[in-house]
């Protein structure tokens, strides 16, 4: 060890040597010549004024230019120094662009019964609403109210039902698509069914997503507006129940649209459908493109898992999904991932508390760049207008009555017709651009460069060079001058040992 320290500080006092040997075989001008060298600069830089500075006579003009180049400095310094700042607040820009096409794909539409369970299934397990409320804390924070129901009674059903699966419940009791319950389905002129329909679970349990990316309609596309997608669903409200105390008070179907390559996520953004009523739904395609960080709030970087496009919603179950299987060992079957799926003894005892550890502790945030889940950098959306009117009239409701066997009362208290379209075949961009790059930036500072001191790259390296040179020579001064210095000798020719003669620094 002491023999590398030896080494290093060898090296150091060599190096040290070197520069000092280098400057020291460097004579230092005279006084005439450094004011000569100051004259020459003067009078032939390109930095505009300094030469009237030298060249004038009279000391009242010198006096009057040197305060114009002052306060032309003053003002450069300045205006150079606002653009910079300007640049490092990173501002941006938004454009909006309205851009029309001959056609425009169909987004995903997903749809869901307001009443999630069949009546004998809930009769069967009465504590099945209090499970469900647990179940749906997985995709939004909310607080279990013990009054709810019996807390007592679902933890009793818990320990008696270890291996109950409350996913293949909800797939076999819940919401089903048949020709019983969608009686009308016509998809731009063409029929469409319940094979057209992609099953995924939501928080309002068995829901069904029509051309979600992997069915035959995928890539079809509307070429002309005001024609789209018309459905006649029968939501059988004797069949299906919630319990109101819950406060699921409502009969009908709730439905979102969506990117077929997003998560579909009916809280806040459902759009219901009473009972009884006929829905027209005219819609407009809205694309918005984010700025990374520092000028937005996306980050391009991060990828998902179980996703092949990024999402806010989807970035935040994945995070959900990592916390609840690290600690509990398994996977609530509304998130994505690969794992045992979360029984209701876990549920109860481990991703409740989990849940609201991570809310807690906000260990999934969304919004930010440095937020578990950023902004997308680029979304899709589809904001929708919609317009009600009764559903059927009386002549149609003694024709549907007839056709489907059922009273004119059933009739009104189960049909649902939704009709959704495009208004124009047009779709607007939101994006957001950078007001200032570093070309403008570069641009800005050389106008402000030439405006008032009529300099450029070229003047500021002559200024470099100017400030190099009598640098170099102040060190020689030191040299020749500090006692301190004058003894230094250099060191024998063998020390420095087979090496290029060192060449003149300045």
């Amino acid at each position: 060890m002491e023999q590398i320290e030896k080494s290093k500080a060898y090296a150091e006092k060599g190096l040290l040597a070197k520069i000092k040997l280098c400057l020291s075989k460097k004579p230092l001008p005279s006084p005439t010549y450094r004011k000569k060298f100051d004259h020459d600069f003067a009078i032939s830089t390109s930095f505009h004024g300094v030469h009237n500075i030298v060249r004038n006579k009279s000391k009242i003009r010198k006096a009057i230019w040197l305060m114009v180049v002052l306060g032309s400095v003053s003002l450069l310094v300045w205006q150079i120094y606002s653009r910079l700042v300007n640049y490092f607040t990173w501002p941006i820009t938004t454009s909006i662009e309205v851009q029309y096409v001959e056609k425009m794909e169909f987004p995903a539409v997903t749809f869901c019964n307001l009443n999630r369970f069949q009546t004998d299934a809930v009769a069967k397990f009465s504590v099945i609403f209090f499970l469900w409320h647990i179940v749906s804390k997985v995709l939004h924070h909310q607080e279990i109210s013990a009054n709810s129901t019996g807390s007592e009674e679902a933890a009793d059903f818990v320990k008696s039902h270890q291996n109950f699966s409350i996913a293949e419940f909800i797939r076999n009791n819940g919401f089903y698509l048949n020709s019983s319950t969608l009686l009308d389905c016509d998809f731009f002129g063409m029929p469409c069914g319940p094979k057209d329909f992609a099953h995924v679970f939501t928080e309002y349990g068995n829901c069904f997503t029509f051309n979600n990316g992997e069915t035959i309609q995928a890539n079809k596309k509307v070429s002309v507006s005001g024609r789209g997608l018309s459905l006649l669903f029968n939501i059988n409200q004797e069949e299906f129940t919630d319990n109101p105390a819950l406060g699921f008070l409502d009969a009908g179907i709730i439905f979102v649209i969506h990117s077929p390559k997003k998560v579909p996520q009916l809280d806040g953004v459902g759009l219901s459908t009473p009972a009884g009523m006929h829905a027209r739904v005219t819609m407009r395609q809205m694309k918005t493109v984010h700025q990374e960080y520092p000028w937005g709030e996306c980050n391009p970087n991060i990828k998902l898992q179980n996703f092949s496009n990024y999402s806010t919603s989807g970035c935040l179950k994945e995070c959900k999904a990592q916390h609840i299987k690290k600690q509990c060992g398994c996977l609530p079957f509304l998130l994505p991932g690969n794992g045992i799926e979360c029984d209701l003894q876990k549920y109860y005892n481990c991703v409740t508390p989990i849940l609201d550890h991570i809310e807690l502790k906000e260990l999934c945030t969304v919004g930010t760049h440095n937020s578990s889940c950023p902004v997308s950098c680029e979304e899709t959306e589809y904001p929708a207008t919609i317009s009600y009117s009764s559903f059927p009239s009386k002549k149609a409701s003694k024709y549907l009555s007839k056709k489907l066997n059922k009273s004119q009362k059933y009739i009104r208290e189960n049909l649902v017709n939704i009709e959704i379209n495009y208004s124009d075949l047009n779709y607007k961009i939101t994006q957001q651009q950078k007001a200032v790059s570093v070309p403008e930036l570069l641009a800005d500072v050389g106008g402000q460069l030439g405006l008032f001191c009529g300099a450029s790259i070229i003047t500021i390296i002559e200024i470099i060079e100017y400030i190099f040179t009598n640098f170099c020579w102040v060190c020689i001064f030191f040299l020749m001058k500090i006692p301190e210095m004058t003894q230094w000798t250099p060191p024998p020719q063998n020390h420095l040992g087979n090496k290029n003669r060192i060449e003149e620094c300045c």
